[in-house]
């Protein structure tokens, strides 16, 4: 077999054709390395045999072991699952795409009707019961699944790390038909593995297989209800926000507002463009006192792919940084909003103490009324 073509996916001009090259190499029963945010992997179709079995080859130490299948975005999984747990809706919703593997009991009868479905054996899939699914959190890879209907399943593929720009291909050039090279992996390190415990109730339980990128303390933060809200510094208006915020919540959970994590409710703010640690302005700090609420320990904090992961809902103070908020996790589109739906909120900085007490009216306002539709408050 001829050495594998590698894309460099930085530096070529037809990124949507070289996606769909890949999804077409793959429809045919080709292997193609795909980056993901923890390690490569090798990637093929699985109901296509030749596909199957060269991945297969390629597994260490797990050729009779199921393989397991990675979505294109969450949704998928449902083609794969029977009911699960409330516990195993949140998982998937607050921890995908990420880098955890979940590991899902699925009723025999919904076993064998997916197996034959996808006319694959019921080994292929699934093991004692269970299944093996990742969403994993990389462009690349989300796009080339999402262009193959049937089940893609990636298996590590072992690397040299190359140079900072490029990795060294030489060990599995020959092995495989295309290689996505996006540089090194933003982790460089295995994914988190979780299996479910849902024993037929609507909580269920958890327990970590495996640590990788995130251990037991991440994945319970993660796991909390958090809202976050989204400015450009992080010294006014999402501080503000965040204040207030807790304040109401604290009054629904009767509550300290510093107590309100013990509740499992986690409220935060960040910026766009913030740079870490500086103080809310001292006119935003007096502005939201008479509301209950205190400024005084704030220190910003820039906007991460973390921190929106970790959110269930973040509302932004504009369109824009919604649009900054998306560019940076794609899927959190669909819980993020803006606060005020019919405007942008202005950015008070420079203004007078007036201003900033206005800004906090119309700030608590407008948080009452979106936590309450979300059902928080």
């Amino acid at each position: 077999m001829p050495a594998a073509q590698v894309v460099h996916i930085h530096e070529i001009g037809d990124y949507h054709e070289q996606v769909r090259r890949g999804a077409d190499l793959l429809r045919q029963g080709g292997v193609v390395v795909l980056p993901t945010e923890t390690v490569y992997g090798a990637a093929a179709d699985i109901t296509q045999s030749t596909g199957r079995e060269r991945l297969r080859a390629m597994r260490s130490g797990g050729e009779g072991r199921p393989f397991i299948v990675h979505l294109a975005d969450r949704a998928q999984a449902s083609r794969y699952l029977g009911p699960v747990s409330d516990l195993a809706q949140r998982m998937m919703r607050k921890l995908w795409p990420g880098p955890v593997a979940i590991i899902f009991d699925v009723p025999e009868a919904r076993r064998t009707e997916v197996a034959s479905r996808f006319k694959l054996t019921e080994s292929d899939l699934y093991e004692n019961g269970t299944i093996t699914l990742r969403c994993p959190d990389h462009p690349v890879a989300s796009d080339v699944i999402g262009g193959v209907e049937e089940p893609v399943a990636l298996s590590m593929v072992p690397t040299s790390r190359g140079t900072p720009e490029h990795m060294n291909w030489d060990e599995v050039a020959d092995k495989v038909d295309l290689i996505f090279d996006a540089g090194p992996s933003r982790f460089a390190k295995p994914s988190t593995i979780v299996r479910m415990r849902d024993g037929g109730g609507a909580a269920g339980g958890y327990e970590i297989v495996r640590e990788g990128i995130y251990d037991q303390r991440i994945i319970e933060r993660l796991l909390r209800t958090t809202v976050l809200f989204v400015c450009s510094g992080n010294t006014c208006r999402s501080p503000m926000a965040e204040a207030l915020a807790r304040s109401i919540l604290a009054r629904k959970l009767e509550v300290a507002p510093d107590q309100l994590e013990s509740k499992g409710v986690s409220v935060v703010s960040a910026g766009s463009l913030a740079l870490p640690g500086a103080r809310a302005a001292v006119p935003a700090v007096e502005a939201v006192k008479p509301f209950g609420a205190d400024l005084s320990r704030h220190r910003s904090r820039p906007l991460s792919v973390e921190l929106i992961h970790a959110a269930d809902v973040i509302f932004t103070m504009s369109r824009a940084h919604a649009r900054d908020v998306v560019a940076l996790v794609p899927a959190a589109a669909e819980k993020t909003l803006t606060l005020d739906p019919e405007g942008d909120i202005e950015d008070p900085i420079g203004g007078d103490a007036s201003l900033y007490q206005e800004l906090a009216g119309q700030l608590n306002t407008l948080i009452e009324k979106r936590l309450a539709e979300r059902q928080l408050a």
